[in-house]
């Protein structure tokens, strides 16, 4: 009896999380194994030296399309992992609209309470409604260089909105 007391102790005092138990904690999360279709594509990176979580984890799917799980750890400064689920394969090939395109025209959209201001704009990359894609404004005048280039969601066909901090 001894013997299995001082291997408990010696994981409970372990410098670093135990990933096993965060494998076994995703695939009751998910209902589903690590490497089958609904559970984590793989185990967690072996390699990852995480500060064992004093105060649990938390875990929760990570957007709509539950691609991933959020692993975080509620400890003050504590770290977060994002594991990726196993989709079925006619889910992982579903094509996905891009409803603008790189180069595009978009008017860029800021909203705040009260007012919304719009500026045109051009796409420097494509993507779906709900993809945050980088945009340029369009000036009148003088060079155009990437401090100019912002980030912003894709809203509808040809509009962008940018987030006031």
């Amino acid at each position: 009896m001894i013997p299995a007391l001082l291997i408990l102790s010696a994981s409970a005092s372990s410098p670093f999380a135990d990933l096993d138990a965060i494998d076994r904690q995703v695939a009751a999360f998910t209902g589903a194994p690590v490497g089958e279709i609904g559970g984590a594509l793989t185990p967690v990176d072996r390699r990852l030296r995480l500060a064992p979580c004093r105060s649990g984890l938390a875990l929760s799917w990570r957007g709509n399309g539950q691609d991933s799980v959020v692993v975080q750890c509620g400890d003050p400064g504590g770290w977060r992992l994002f594991v990726p689920v196993r989709r079925p394969a006619t889910m992982a090939q579903a094509p996905v609209e891009q409803v603008v395109k790189r180069g595009d025209a978009v008017a860029i959209s800021v909203a705040g309470e009260g007012f919304t201001v719009t500026q045109p704009g051009m796409a420097l990359e494509g993507g779906a409604e709900g993809d945050w894609i980088r945009v340029r404004p369009l000036s009148g005048a003088g060079p155009t260089n990437r401090t100019q280039e912002l980030r912003a969601q894709i809203v509808s066909p040809g509009t962008v909105a940018v987030p006031l901090p």
